[in-house]
C-alpha cells in the first residue's frame, strides 16, 4: 500500500481539500482561521502549504467567521460548506454561540478549535482549564451539546476515521449540523505514514429519502378526510429544492401556504395561495385559515413556539398535525402523523397518490384585506419631520430592491417587522437567522451570502443593539472587497425588547439608554465608525434620503453602510399571536398582575 508522510494537520487539510458535491464543486469552499498557539503552527503551516488551491480566510472573532460560514451554507442550501478553526481556550469558546446557532438551524460547518496537549507535558498550558475531578476535560467540551458530531483527536491515525464521519454528518439531511473535532495541538504537528488512497477525491451526495408506504397511505388519507387545510411551510423547502413541487402542491389541491421564518420566500409573496407569514410575527390572512385549519401539514418546520403560537394559534379542536420532514425527530413532534422523507420526494409522492383530489378552495378575502391594512405603514411618511418608524425603512429598501435582491437579519425589531412586511420575489431572497435569533449574525452573515452568491444585491438589516455586539467583520469585508449594504436602524438601545418588556406589564427598565443606568447619554456615529473600518458610509435623516442612499449602492465598491434614527416604540399593528413570555405571579406592580392575568387566559388556548 502507497503512503505519504504527513503531519495531522497537513493530512487534515489535505481530504477536506478534496471532498467534492454532487456538482463536482470543493463540498467545504474554505478556511475561516484566527490563529493562536493552538493552531498556529500546525494547522496554520497546514493550510499555508495548500493556500493556492484551498483559501484561508482572516478573520476578526471567531463567533462571527462562523456566522460567516453558516450563513454561506444556508444561502447555498446546503450543498456546500467551510471550515473554521480557532485556538484553544477563549478562541475555541467564542464558536460556541455560532456552533448552537447552526445546531438549531440543522446547518452544516466544520469547528476545529485547537485543544490542549494530548502527551500533557506542558500541563497547564496557557489557557487552559483545569478540572480537578477528570484529567480528560477541557473547555471544548462544551461543544458536544451543540454538535452534531464530536469528536477528540489526541491520535493522528484517528483521522482516518474522524473525518469521514465528520463529512457523513454534514450531508446527512436527517443529521445535518455543526461538526467539532477538537484537535490537540502536539497532535496537530505529529507526522504518521497515511494510505494514499485516503486522499482520493470523494464525491458525496446528499440522499433523498423516501416515505414509508404506511405513512404516506396514512397522510393522504388524512389529507382526503381535510375540509381545512393549511400548508406550513419551512426552511426544509429551501433545503430540500422543493420550491417548484411546493407551489405546484398547492395549485394542484388549492391548499393555502404560510410561511415561516426559514421558509418565507418559498413562493413568491404574489402567489394566489400564498397567505403570508405565520405565528407570533405573522399575517392576519395566515393566522387566521390556521386557527381554523382542520389540518395542519407541516412541511419541513419543526414547529418553534414563534410559528406556532406556543402552541395556541390551531384553535380548531379536531384539528390533526401532520409532518412532513427529513429527521423522524421534527417528523414526530406533538403527536405528529409522520412522513419521514425528503420534502421534494414526498410531495411528489402525495400528489400522485391524491390522484384529482380537491380541496376546498381558502377565503379568498384574507390576503387583499392582509395588505389592505399594511401596505401604508410602508409608504413614506408624509410628516418630513417625523422619526421614522422601522416599517417605514423597510418600504424604502423594499422599493430599492428587485429580482436579485436578497435582504437579510437575524435579532432585534427586524426579523418580526421583515416576516410580516417583506416581499419576497422568489426562493432565497428572504434569508433570516431566526433559530437561534443570534444578535451580532447580521454582518458576517451577509458576507456569507455574498460569498455564496457574488451576483446577488446583499441588503443587511441590523439595528444599534445587534451592530454594537459584534461589528468587526465590516473590516473584514473591506479588506476582501465583498460588496453589501448594510442599513443600521438606530433607535438608541433594545427597542424590541422594550416592547416586550411592557407588553408583559414591566417598566421601561435598562433597555433603552434612556432607562439604564449611565451617567452619560450615548452619541455614538456608526457612519464614522464603519468608515473608521473600511466601509462607504453615510448617515441619513429621513426616508427620502434613505431612498437616495439606497439608489447609490450599485455604484459602490466593499460594504456600503447607510444610518437611521428610528423610533423605538411603533410595531406593525396588525397581525401576529400571543406568544408565551412567563408573567411573575407576584408584584406591587397592577400593570404587571393585569398582564398576568391576559397570562393565564391565553394559556388555556395551548394544545
Amino acid at each position: 500500500m502507497a503512503t505519504i508522510r504527513l503531519t495531522a494537520a497537513q493530512a487534515m487539510m489535505r481530504y477536506l481539500s478534496v471532498q467534492q458535491n454532487e456538482d463536482g464543486e470543493t463540498y467545504l469552499a474554505g478556511c475561516w482561521a484566527i490563529f493562536g498557539h493552538g493552531n498556529v503552527a500546525g494547522i496554520g503551516e497546514a493550510l499555508h502549504g495548500i493556500k493556492d488551491t484551498w483559501p484561508t480566510w482572516r478573520g476578526q472573532n471567531e463567533q462571527s467567521m462562523a456566522h460567516s460560514a453558516i450563513a454561506y451554507a444556508k444561502q447555498m442550501r446546503r450543498t456546500r460548506a467551510m471550515v473554521v478553526t480557532s485556538s484553544i481556550g477563549p478562541g475555541a469558546l467564542n464558536m460556541v454561540t455560532a456552533a448552537a446557532l447552526a445546531h438549531v438551524n440543522r446547518l452544516p460547518v466544520l469547528l476545529i478549535p485547537g485543544d490542549v496537549f494530548a502527551g500533557r507535558g506542558p500541563d497547564p498550558v496557557l489557557q487552559q482549564l483545569e478540572t480537578p475531578s477528570d484529567g480528560s476535560l477541557s473547555v471544548n467540551d462544551c461543544f458536544r451539546p451543540v454538535s452534531r458530531y464530536f469528536d477528540r483527536i489526541t491520535r493522528p491515525e484517528q483521522l482516518l476515521t474522524a473525518l469521514p464521519r465528520a463529512m457523513r454528518t454534514m450531508t446527512d439531511p436527517a443529521e445535518c449540523g455543526p461538526v467539532t473535532l477538537s484537535f490537540c495541538q502536539d497532535v496537530q504537528a505529529e507526522a504518521y505514514d497515511w494510505p494514499e488512497a485516503f486522499f482520493t477525491p470523494k464525491v458525496w451526495r446528499i440522499r433523498r429519502p423516501h416515505p414509508d408506504p404506511v405513512e404516506l397511505e396514512s397522510v393522504t388519507a388524512l389529507i382526503r378526510a381535510a375540509k381545512r387545510p393549511v400548508i406550513i411551510a419551512g426552511g426544509g423547502v429551501h433545503f430540500a429544492g422543493a420550491d417548484a413541487a411546493l407551489a405546484a402542491f398547492a395549485q394542484r389541491f388549492d391548499i393555502p401556504v404560510v410561511e415561516t421564518q426559514a421558509g418565507k420566500s418559498a413562493l413568491p409573496w404574489d402567489h394566489p395561495l400564498n397567505f403570508g407569514p405565520v405565528g407570533v410575527t405573522g399575517a392576519s390572512s395566515a393566522n387566521t385559515v390556521c386557527e381554523t385549519a382542520d389540518l395542519i401539514l407541516g412541511v419541513g418546520t419543526r414547529f418553534q413556539d414563534f410559528t406556532t403560537g406556543s402552541w395556541a394559534l390551531f384553535k380548531n379542536k379536531d384539528r390533526r398535525l401532520v409532518s412532513i420532514n427529513v429527521a423522524a425527530y421534527d417528523a414526530m413532534k406533538h403527536g405528529a402523523e409522520p412522513l419521514c422523507a425528503d420534502a421534494l420526494v414526498a410531495l411528489g409522492q402525495l400528489q400522485a397518490a391524491l390522484g384529482d383530489h380537491r380541496c376546498p378552495a381558502p377565503r379568498g378575502d384574507l390576503k387583499p384585506a392582509w395588505f389592505a391594512a399594511v401596505d401604508p405603514l410602508t409608504d413614506a411618511p408624509g410628516d418630513a419631520n417625523a422619526l421614522p418608524t422601522d416599517q417605514q425603512v423597510i418600504g424604502a429598501v423594499q422599493r430599492a430592491g428587485h429580482l436579485e435582491t436578497v435582504v437579510m437579519c437575524a435579532a432585534g425589531t427586524m426579523p418580526g417587522e421583515l416576516h410580516k412586511l417583506w416581499k419576497a420575489p422568489k426562493p432565497g431572497a428572504y434569508h433570516m437567522e431566526y433559530g437561534f435569533s443570534t444578535m451580532g449574525y447580521e454582518i458576517a452573515g451577509a458576507i456569507g451570502i455574498k460569498m455564496a452568491q457574488p451576483d446577488r444585491d446583499v441588503i443587511c438589516m441590523v439595528g444599534d443593539g445587534s451592530y454594537m455586539m459584534m461589528n468587526s467583520e465590516m473590516a473584514t469585508a473591506a479588506m476582501m472587497g465583498i460588496s453589501f449594504t448594510t442599513v443600521i436602524t438606530d433607535n438608541r438601545g433594545y427597542g424590541c425588547i422594550n416592547r416586550l418588556q411592557m407588553g408583559t406589564g414591566g417598566a421601561e427598565f435598562n433597555n433603552l439608554y434612556a432607562h439604564a443606568n449611565i451617567t452619560n447619554p450615548p452619541r455614538i456615529d456608526f457612519a464614522a465608525h464603519a468608515g473608521a473600518m473600511g466601509a462607504t458610509s453615510v448617515k441619513v435623516a429621513s426616508i427620502a434620503e434613505l431612498e437616495t442612499a439606497l439608489a447609490r449602492r450599485d455604484q459602490i465598491s466593499g460594504p456600503y453602510v447607510i444610518v437611521i434614527d428610528t423610533d423605538p416604540y411603533p410595531s406593525t399593528p396588525h397581525g401576529g399571536h400571543w406568544w408565551e413570555v412567563a408573567v411573575p405571579e407576584v408584584s406591587a406592580r397592577t400593570q404587571v398582575n393585569n398582564a398576568r392575568q391576559q397570562y393565564e387566559t391565553q394559556r388555556k388556548d395551548q394544545a
